[in-house]
């Protein structure tokens, strides 16, 4: 007898407030559910309690539901019960999980506040301070109003209804997924389009689809340029080059310039040595003047070859920007430097004696 009532004790426990049981509808009423919850008596959900949503179905004899204990017992002998209590319980337990496993989740964005953005996420209500909006509409969080977002949960704290949420941390998985399939799949020598995203004095950073890849300003152009700007502005689209690869560092070096035709391959087509052409003086040194002779080509023209008679300045003879032709008196493909001579343009005076180069003349391998 002690058995059985030991086991009738177990079968038919009393359950606790607050806590979370599966049940079984027994009977639909008007103003009341009833339910088997495994209890000696059967438990009773009010119409208030339902937690039904316009778009939900009724209640039905059988269906199986999990349900929240309100109350032990009531002056029936009843156990109080709440669906709505429970749906929400198993809806924060569940934004908990989220949380740890860390796993990205949809929100839907439903207003804007001084502080960011009140957000309905696994039917809670949840927030996004702005300090954790994506980027690309941290400078605009009204554009973000009415749309479904992916985030990240930061914090559930269910005594104190918090919910906070993050569409940064969500950007920032999936770019680091994307970038790792990104690194898998790309080999140098790859030309791949993309978008410039940043600027700085060294190169251009361009988003090629899951990382940034960087445009050294030495590989934007043949011509030398003075500023990235003077070749790339902010959101320009571009074919480059991958003409490095760093997974360890995550970083990718690219080149414009590469996808261009080499200037001296033209030069070697069209511009002997012997020939005139036409240059435009970039820059003046003590040991003479450069010349832009192609687009992507310079040529030095020595201050000995700047005339028969001796020329103290360079400056004397030629001003930056000023354009002159110029004879073409040598060329070395290997190490890409083209001399060039203004005063062989003409004969020589009959009074002009030619003299040795001293040893503090220029040399090709002091050019900077």
């Amino acid at each position: 007898m002690e058995d059985f009532l030991n086991f009738q004790e177990e079968a038919f426990k009393t359950p606790n407030h607050g806590d979370i049981v599966d049940g079984v509808v027994v009977r639909v009423d008007p103003d009341e559910v009833l339910v088997d919850i495994g209890a000696k008596a059967e438990g009773v959900i009010s119409s208030k309690e339902l937690g039904f949503r316009d778009s939900e179905p009724d209640l039905t004899p059988g269906d199986r539901i999990k349900v929240y204990v309100l109350q032990p017992e009531n002056e029936e002998g009843n156990v109080v019960l709440s669906r709505k209590r429970a749906l929400a319980e198993t809806t924060w337990l569940t934004a908990a999980e989220k949380q740890e496993t860390g796993d990205v989740i949809e929100a839907d964005v439903r207003e804007q506040n001084k502080g960011g953005l009140i957000v309905n996420v696994l039917g809670l209500r949840g927030f996004l301070p702005s300090s954790q909006v994506a980027r690309a509409y941290s400078g605009n969080l009204e554009q973000l109003v009415t749309q479904r977002i992916p985030v990240k949960i930061l914090e559930v704290n269910r005594k104190r209804n918090r919910l906070i949420v993050s569409q940064k941390a969500a950007e920032d998985e999936d770019r680091a997924r994307r970038r790792e399939d990104l690194f898998n799949r790309l080999q140098v020598g790859d030309m791949v389009k993309g978008t410039v995203s940043g600027l700085t004095s060294y190169g251009a950073f361009v988003d090629i689809g899951g990382a940034d890849g960087l445009i050294h300003i030495s590989e934007l152009s043949w011509d030398r340029a003075s500023k990235v700007t003077d070749v790339l502005q902010l959101g320009d689209e571009v074919e480059v080059k991958v003409i490095k690869l760093d997974a360890d560092q995550s970083r990718i070096s690219l080149s414009l310039r590469q996808l261009q035709q080499d200037p001296w391959e033209r030069l070697m087509q069209t511009t002997p040595v012997g020939a005139i052409v036409e240059g435009t003086v970039t820059k003046t040194k003590k040991y003479g003047a450069f010349l832009q002779i192609l687009p992507g080509i310079e040529g030095l023209l020595h201050i000995s070859e700047l005339s028969w008679d001796h020329v103290e300045k360079t400056e004397d003879v030629l001003k930056v920007g000023e354009t002159i032709q110029v004879k073409v008196i040598g060329v070395d493909t290997a190490r890409r430097r083209i001399s060039l001579s203004l005063k062989q343009l003409s004969s020589a005076p009959a009074s002009y004696e030619p003299h040795e180069r001293k040893s503090t003349d220029y040399d090709f391998d002091e050019e900077e």
